[in-house]
């Protein structure tokens, strides 16, 4: 499964759980945190906890035909 920037839902908050955000990438909670600890996935650590940067998810997928943004 691929997964495209029309895949993310337009309603999401600015920052979303890793968690939340490993659901819509299709990737497993353990792999969207190792993927944050890496630097591949755009994080903001806010009061000890982490929050993916959905506009970076967004703009990290490109705009859905193909080519990078």
């Amino acid at each position: 499964m691929t997964v495209r920037q029309k895949d993310i839902p337009h309603d999401l908050p600015a920052l979303i759980s890793v968690p939340d955000a490993a659901k819509i990438l299709g990737l497993s909670r353990a792999s969207a945190y190792r993927y944050a600890k890496d630097g591949d996935l755009p994080v903001q650590r806010l009061g000890g906890r982490v929050y993916v940067i959905t506009a970076k998810i967004r703009h990290l997928l490109g705009d859905g035909e193909g080519r990078a943004a």
